[in-house]
């Protein structure tokens, strides 16, 4: 896990369905900071959906529209930004989050994380015969890369929201 120099921003990885948006939501309340999400501001600036994104430019479309996101946003300061799930697959993303942020790696079990996507039709990458089996294989391609980039790490499994925005303001004030 790396240190984190700039903590002017808090960056959340992880895979889908482990509860970035909604954490980072209401951690961006409680530090008085501003809330952007990746996916989100893709969709905003384009005008469309990321599975329509998918569709029409693959996933390395998406991916450059991410990574150009990710670097403008990183940019602004005193934001907490939740990632789309791939973010951390590009070296420059893993780079960009590492040098201006605080990065929490958020996991969950697969069966939490099977849950609480089942009926998201919005996840392409989700969007096959076995969910469960892609969600795994999603888990074990990217959990090194959440590692290498984060900061620390936090499991939101069987949790409330409330409990882990506490954990982590404690881990932050230390």
């Amino acid at each position: 896990m790396k240190q984190f120099r700039d903590t002017s921003n808090v960056v959340l990885v992880g895979p889908m369905g482990v509860g970035k948006t909604t954490i980072g939501r209401q951690l961006a309340k409680a530090l008085r900071m501003q809330f952007k999400d990746s996916d989100r501001e893709i969709e905003q600036r384009t005008g469309v959906d990321i599975p329509l994104i998918f569709e029409k430019e693959g996933e390395g479309g998406f991916r450059r529209r991410e990574s150009q996101m990710i670097e403008e946003l990183m940019w602004q300061g005193s934001l907490v930004l939740a990632t789309g799930g791939g973010a951390v697959i590009d070296p420059d993303n893993r780079r960009v989050m590492a040098e201006r942020g605080v990065v929490i790696y958020l996991c969950a079990e697969v069966a939490q994380l099977l849950e609480r996507t089942a009926k998201d039709e919005k996840r392409p990458l989700l969007q096959t015969a076995d969910p469960e089996k892609r969600i795994r294989e999603l888990i074990e391609a990217r959990h090194p890369l959440y590692s290498e980039v984060a900061s620390f790490v936090v499991n939101t499994g069987g949790r409330s929201v409330k409990s882990v925005i506490k954990e982590i303001l404690n881990k932050l004030n230390k």
